[in-house]
C-alpha cells in the first residue's frame, strides 16, 4: 500500500502542474491513494472553487485537505456541504460547513481515514487541536475503524507540527504538516511506526516568495507601493510525500520526501 500526499498547490502554476502530472506519477510509482491540499489552488492564490475540486478529482485526487485559507472563495461553502471528498480543518469553531475528517477507499478497496487539523500559534484563531486530537483518538482506533490514517496538520511553527508528530506515533500512518510552502528535509518514520515531515512544500513556482510574485512581495515588505498578492507563474515544482505503509499494522514501513519538476532538485 503506497500513499502519495501533496503539500498545497499555488494558482495556476501549481495546479496545471498537478492535473498534468498527477496521473503518470500515480502510475509510475504505484499509487493507492493520494492526499493534495488545495487551499491555494484558485487563480488568486488563495481558496478553491467546485471546478478545481472537480478537476483534482478528475486526475487522480482522492482527497482534498484545506487550512486557513478554505472559505476564500465563498463558494467553497455550499460546496463542501455537498463533497465529503473535500475536508477543511476539523477544529474550526463550530458549527461551520462541512467536516474534517473522513473515511475513504482506496484503490485497494482499504479504508484511508484523513484527519484535517489546523495549529493554533499564529493562525486563525480554532479550537484548541490538541484536545480536538485527543478526543479523535478517544472516538477512533487505527485498524479498528480504518486500515491507514493520514493526518494533515495545517500550522506556522515547526514545534507545534512536530509535538502533534509524536502525539499521534503509533496511532496514524502519516502525519504531514502544511501551509508553510517549504519543503523541510526531516522525512522519517518515528519510533511508534508514524511517517513524519514537517512540511511538505508546495506545489508551485519556487522562483517566487512562497508561491507568490517574488517582485511585488519585496515590494510589500519594503513597504514600497505594491499590488494585492498574486501568484508567481514560472514552472511549478510537485512536493509532497510517498509513504510505503503495512497493511497489517496499518503503519509505515517508509516514508520519502516526494519533489517532481521546475526550480528544486528532483527526488523522483
Amino acid at each position: 500500500m503506497k500513499i502519495l500526499f501533496l503539500g498545497d498547490v499555488v494558482g495556476v502554476s501549481g495546479r496545471s502542474m498537478v492535473l498534468n502530472n498527477l496521473l503518470p506519477k500515480v502510475k509510475n510509482e504505484k499509487i493507492d491513494f493520494v492526499v493534495v491540499n488545495g487551499e491555494n489552488a484558485a487563480d488568486s492564490g488563495v481558496g478553491l472553487t467546485e471546478e478545481i475540486c472537480k478537476d483534482f478529482f478528475n486526475c487522480g485526487v482522492d482527497v482534498v485537505t484545506t487550512g486557513n485559507h478554505v472559505w476564500d472563495q465563498k463558494e467553497t461553502m455550499s460546496h463542501i456541504e455537498k463533497e465529503n471528498r473535500l475536508l477543511r480543518p476539523k477544529n474550526l469553531f463550530e458549527p461551520s460547513p462541512g467536516k474534517g475528517f473522513g473515511i475513504f477507499t482506496a484503490k485497494n478497496s482499504m479504508k484511508v481515514g484523513v484527519l484535517n487539523l489546523m495549529g493554533n500559534v499564529f493562525m486563525k484563531k480554532c479550537d484548541d487541536v490538541f484536545e480536538c486530537a485527543e478526543k479523535f483518538m478517544k472516538r477512533y482506533k487505527l485498524k479498528e475503524d480504518y486500515d491507514f490514517l493520514i493526518v494533515d496538520f495545517h500550522g506556522e511553527i515547526t514545534s507545534e507540527k512536530v509535538a502533534i508528530g509524536h502525539f499521534f506515533d503509533g496511532k496514524a500512518t502519516l502525519v504531514v504538516g502544511t501551509h508553510t510552502h517549504i519543503p523541510t528535509n526531516d522525512s522519517r518514520v518515528l519510533k511508534r511506526g508514524t511517517a513524519y515531515q514537517t512540511d511538505a512544500g508546495m506545489c508551485g513556482d519556487y522562483d517566487s516568495v512562497i508561491g507568490m510574485n517574488k517582485d511585488n512581495s519585496l515590494n510589500r515588505f519594503l513597504k514600497k507601493k505594491s499590488t494585492k498578492h498574486f501568484p508567481a507563474t514560472g514552472e511549478a515544482s510537485l512536493c509532497g510525500v510517498i509513504v510505503e505503509c503495512d497493511v497489517e499494522t496499518g503503519l509505515a514501513k517508509n516514508v520519502e520526501n516526494f519533489i517532481y519538476g521546475g526550480e528544486l532538485k528532483n527526488s523522483h
